[in-house]
Formats: structure tokens, sequence, C-alpha cells
């Protein structure tokens, strides 16, 4: 066992250049960081340049390191598909073959929102691919005013079944009932969605605002992921941001959520101060629901110039026998059409202070890379399902 703690962060959404199959995709020519870069000036990321993030994609705007301190590449998706599960599963191991269904032209089959009224004894509006934000400004106040009997109900390009619900009129419990019966109904083959989401929010000010009481109700993996494998073989596995959702609680020892990107890094700080042997697996989301799919370029570089003020204490706080990586699920180019993510090759920085070199790594061809190098670090063998291959041999 080369390192004692790894310590994985994703930057949801954080992608650096469509990848070779993205006009399959309608996403030829997206860059969610060079986009960004081009809208920030200046743009103040020194700790992402130490990583090596302008080496990988050379920035206008931000200030190039020439002095790397771990090593840095891309990777490709190898999995169909560009969303949040599919890109944490192939971090972990699991080669994603079949995209998961989406309703994004039509909304929702007659069958299902009428089965869903049955069960929740509410009825439903929406039903239709709408942003967050939109879908409230038409409905929140029709749903308020029915007092509740109506629910909002909406998808997006994901594999999603969003339900809104009122703090203060529905409660977050019947919000959180409704979603779960969402859950068993779309677990039919022909209706069955990645993840049913819990949309809570309030009217503050003539304003509604989601609050940070989402709740995600995701499909298992289908097969066992590294997460799993660490956990068997009695590693600790930790959870920060949406990361249990994602896996449904499958590999995880203990879970903290996030009300914020900000506050996910306070929390990862907090677990650092932890003595435990594994990993500690990291999601930051509000890049990609905040800023991403709003296109909102300047709100996303400043978010990410706050992350680099964390991540400069982090990389302060790392030991001889620590590990940092960070990476991305897939790209969201805040400059791109529509509103869905971006098919785009993702980061990959590690360091550890016991690293004697630094550098540049191949292309790699799948985010298994991620998954394969840490079974490789606990010295564990990796699963006949299982893609990717270990980067552990590089990093001398």
């Amino acid at each position: 066992m080369k390192y004692k703690r790894v310590f994985t962060i994703v930057i949801d959404s954080f992608g650096v250049g469509a990848m070779y199959n993205a006009k399959e995709y309608g996403d030829e020519n997206t860059n969610t960081f060079a986009h960004i870069d081009l809208h920030m000036n200046p743009f103040n990321i020194p700790n992402l340049m130490k990583m090596g993030l302008g080496q990988i994609q050379k920035p206008m705007h931000a200030i190039v390191d020439e002095h790397p301190i771990g090593y840095y590449g891309k990777m490709n998706e190898m999995s169909v598909g560009k969303d949040t599960m599919t890109g944490h599963w192939e971090m972990m191991g699991l080669h994603i073959t079949e995209p998961f269904i989406t309703f994004t032209d039509h909304g929702f089959p007659d069958e299902l929102i009428q089965e869903l009224e049955k069960q929740t004894e509410h009825i439903v509006i929406g039903n239709k691919a709408a942003s967050g934000t939109e879908i409230l400004e038409e409905l929140a106040q029709e749903e308020i005013d029915s007092h509740s009997q109506k629910m909002i109900v909406y998808t997006s390009a994901d594999s999603v079944l969003q339900i809104c619900g009122d703090e203060n009129t529905m409660g977050l419990e019947e919000l959180y009932r409704c979603c779960q019966i969402a859950r068993n109904i779309t677990m039919k083959p022909e209706w069955k969605v990645g993840r049913v989401i819990a949309r809570p929010y309030i009217k503050e000010n003539g304003k509604f605002i989601r609050t940070s009481n989402r709740h995600d109700y995701a499909l298992s993996p289908f097969g066992k992921t590294t997460l799993d494998v660490l956990k068997e073989n009695g590693f600790h596995v930790i959870g920060i941001g949406k990361i249990e959702d994602i896996f449904n609680g499958q590999g995880i020892c203990e879970s903290y959520h996030s009300k914020s990107s900000v506050h996910g890094m306070q929390q990862t700080l907090e677990v650092m101060e932890k003595d435990f042997t594994g990993l500690c697996f990291v999601n930051l989301v509000d890049f990609d629901a905040k800023w991403g799919h709003r296109r909102n370029p300047i709100g996303y570089g400043q978010e990410l110039e706050a992350f680099d003020v964390n991540l400069g204490v982090v990389l302060s706080k790392l030991k001889e026998d620590d590990l940092l990586i960070i990476t991305a699920d897939h790209g969201n180019d805040p400059t791109h059409t529509g509103t869905d993510h971006t098919k785009e090759m993702v980061p990959l920085m590690v360091y550890s202070p016991s690293m004697k070199n630094s550098g540049p790594l191949a292309l790699q061809d799948s985010f298994g890379t991620i998954g394969m190098t840490l079974l490789d670090n606990f010295e564990l063998s990796r699963l006949d399902n299982h893609i990717g291959c270990s980067i552990l041999d590089k990093m001398l």
C-alpha cells in the first residue's frame, strides 16, 4: 500500500474539451474550462494551475504554472451517455453500454403519471423537460395556492424524474414520500430513470428559491464497483456531497451531504483531520447545477475561484502518505446551446507530497483509471466486470 488515504474530488461537469465522438451528441467544439476562461479576466485559480490544469488545457486568462507539482492529463469516457451516474460509475470501474432512459421530448407517459397521482394522492402539473428555476417561476405559485394538492413533476435532458415541493405547504416528509413512490414506480424497465430527485423550495421575498434539502433516489450500480471492493476488504469509504445518492449507498461506510460546493470542501477539510485508511470520495455539484445548466460562465468561473482557495488549504494539509486526485464526471459547457451536459474529456490531476517527480500522463481511454488505481494502491484485485488501467506505476 503506497498511500494510506486517497482524496478524490469530482468538480462536477468540469470538462476540458470535446471527446472524439462529441459530434454524435451534438457537442462539437465544446470545452467547459476554455470557454469559462474566455469570460474570466483575470481568472485567479493558482492552485489548479499548480496541479497542472494549464498544461491540460492552455488558458487565455488564468496564469499557467510552468512547474506543476504532480501528474496531469485527460480521460476519455468509454461508456455511452454523458450523465452524472455514468461518469461516477465508470470512475469506479463499471462500463455503461446502454444509456439511461430519458423523457426529454414529450414528458412522462400518461400511464406513469396516472399511477403516480393514484399512489401519492397529488395532482401532477408540469410533466415536461424544463430547467429547475424556470419550472418554479411557471408553476410554484399554482402548487402553493392548491395547498399542495398539486405537485410539480418535470424532467430534463438527463435520465431523471424530479418532483418539486414547497417546504412550508407540502413539507419535506411528504415530498420525500412522493419521491420514494416515484422511485418504486419507475423501476419498470420501460420507465426506469437513473434518478428520482426531490427538489424542495421556499418562497422568499416574492422569489422561489431551491433549498439544500435535495435528495436523490438513484438506481443501484448494476455490478460491484471499486467502492464495494474497498469496503468488503476493510478499507474505509467516505462519501461527501451526493456520492451516497449516486451509488445508492453501495460501498459507502460514512456519508456527509453538502449544502453547497464550498460546504463540501469544508467537509473534506474536516475529514482530513481524521485517521483512516481508504478513500474519501467528494462530489461538488454546484458547478453543474447552479452554473453549467444555467449557462452562466462567469458564475462557474467564480465558483472555481472559491474552490481554488480551499484547494490551497487541502494541499497544505496533505500528509506524505496521502494522495489527491482531482477530476470531473462529464462536461457542461456554459456557452453551449441548450442546457444539457456536454460530451467532453475530463481532467486527471494527481498529487502527493511524497512524489519525487511530476509530469504529463498519457490520454486515458476510461474514467475507470481512477478506480483501478485505487485498487492497485490498496493491493486489491480488480473484478472481471471492471474497466480501466492503473497509473500507480506511472507516478514515481
